[in-house]
């Protein structure tokens, strides 16, 4: 359904920013240069009419991103943790769209929840309350249940999600064709390749047991952190539409004020949340994905709860070794280091010029160093890591764009605590630490033992192999000697590697 249609839906993307006033606001925030900004009104002002009116009662940004659906909300939630990037005004305006969306009626979610666990309401739970939260996707109700009195939170997914985001990712995919299609040079960020990650993620955070596997998972590789707790799923009250988890008691990150009321030191919150973001990603390759505040609270003890495990990230330990490298290049200020870990990574072209590289990323770590952080202009910052990035004709890395997203959204919600943190310094002994236990001899000895473990497990085929491929060679006549000796020299070492894998495991051991 990616045709032509979908242009309809695009004009009235732009249609909506205009009649809600939002165009203007968010052009403005952003700081757009003028020539950009004017094109934009100029397409946008003659469709003006056809965009959706959305709710006058909400501030023009927050009216367009709700009247669009849910694709949309999903982006203004990134946006809302950033407001070095839009502006202090409008990122709170923004926040509006982590939790306190406009509900559906609980007669729906009642319907909803005794249709996934097939049982009435009330034998389930002794209470239902009023929704508590309501975000794009969902909406979450406190309740009790029946069988232990224990008080759980109940999310139930909104009626007819899947179709609305359906729609809007057909014309998200539409729009990244046209991309292509009009502008080759755009082709390096991989827009087609891009959407399809975002489906893929939004699409799994519509099956609310993989949710629940996710808040397992990540229960089990986070319980002994520190000042970190996560609410675990009860798998018996829970479905695809319908998922029921421990309830999750504190105040919310977003509101700093109310937290240094109560006692809480935000410097360390601000310093907890990177330094935790950074722990999972690096030392398990498994990190919450969606860590705005909406999302992140603090119990009286000081603990900052996670929930919302509806999108995960995972790297593996290939890019992750990666990924710190060129984190403790910039903690360092070795930018020749960064520059040749991309280099080495395949992430910039082999052909263009490693010194200039390694220039070019000096003029986008120094500012950070050399001033509070309250003072740098993100938006800016960002600008130039665009224009980094088109020189040196870097292509998106679908890989690394959740992981990116992240990284971006978790250090808004550090500096919204603490304006003046340096990210460089809170991040330094995490990734001093994943360094010294991953890159070091231990890790290459750690490393080769496993390799060893898995060739291991070929022992007894290989004899089976080498005569298959010996008996192979000698059928045919035209082979040379040279290249008989080509193939059967990699298999008579692979056998003697195996061989001797085993004692060689067993001392590493």
């Amino acid at each position: 359904m990616r045709g032509p249609h979908n242009i309809w839906r695009l004009i009235r993307t732009g249609a909506t920013f205009e009649r809600t006033g939002a165009m203007k606001v968010a052009l403005e925030a952003m700081d757009v240069p003028p020539r950009l900004r004017a094109v934009a009104r100029i397409m946008g002002w003659p469709f003006k009419w056809l965009g959706y009116k959305g709710d006058p009662n909400l501030p023009p940004v927050t009216r367009a991103i709700t009247a669009l659906g849910p694709a949309y909300i999903k982006f203004g939630q990134v946006l809302s943790t950033r407001p070095d990037v839009v502006g202090v005004e409008l990122a709170d305006q923004l926040r509006v769209l982590q939790d306190k969306l406009p509900p559906f009626s609980m007669a729906l979610a009642r319907q909803s929840v005794e249709t996934e666990l097939g049982a009435p309401l009330d034998s389930i739970y002794s209470s239902f309350s009023e929704p508590v939260a309501a975000a794009s996707i969902a909406q979450v109700h406190s309740a009790r249940l029946v069988s232990t009195g224990e008080r759980v939170a109940v999310k139930v997914l909104r009626p007819g999600i899947e179709k609305a985001f359906r729609k809007d990712l057909d014309a998200f995919h539409f729009a990244a064709s046209m991309i292509e299609t009009l502008s080759p040079a755009s082709r390096r960020l991989r827009p087609s390749d891009v959407v399809r990650h975002f489906e893929g993620v939004v699409m799994g955070e519509l099956d609310l047991r993989l949710e629940a596997s996710a808040a397992s998972q990540f229960d089990a590789n986070t319980k002994d952190d520190a000042g970190f707790t996560v609410p675990l799923p009860i798998w018996q009250y829970s479905g695809r539409r319908v998922m029921t988890l421990g309830w999750a008691e504190g105040l919310p990150l977003g509101e700093p004020e109310t937290l240094r009321a109560a006692g809480h030191d935000l410097v360390a919150l601000s310093e907890r949340v990177l330094q935790l973001f950074l722990n999972h990603a690096l030392r398990d390759g498994y990190f919450h994905a969606d860590m705005h505040q909406g999302n992140l609270k603090v119990a009286e003890n000081g603990d900052i709860i996670a929930y919302d495990f509806g999108i995960m990230g995972q790297i593996d330990e290939y890019t992750r070794r990666v990924y710190a490298e060129i984190l403790m290049g910039f903690i360092r200020r070795d930018y020749r280091r960064v520059a040749e870990v991309h280099f080495e990574a395949g992430y910039v072209p082999a052909d263009r010029d490693v010194n200039e590289f390694a220039l070019a990323l000096r003029a986008v770590g120094e500012p950070i160093f050399g001033m509070d952080a309250s003072q740098i202009s993100m938006a800016r910052l960002l600008s130039y890591l665009f224009e980094v990035t088109e020189r040196f004709g870097m292509e998106t890395r679908t890989e690394l764009i959740l992981l990116q997203r992240t990284m971006v959204v978790v250090e808004g919600v550090a500096r919204s605590l603490n304006p003046s943190m340096n990210i460089w310094d809170v991040a330094k002994p995490v990734v001093e630490k994943y360094i010294r236990e991953n890159l070091g001899p231990k890790a290459a000895i750690r490393d080769l033992g496993r390799t060893l473990m898995v060739l291991s497990h070929f022992g007894p085929r290989l004899p089976q192999l080498v005569k298959s491929a010996l008996e192979g060679q000698a059928q045919n006549d035209e082979e040379t000697e040279e290249q008989r000796r080509a193939v059967t020299f990699p298999m008579i070492l692979g056998a003697l590697v195996i061989g001797a894998s085993g004692l060689v495991v067993g001392l590493l051991l």
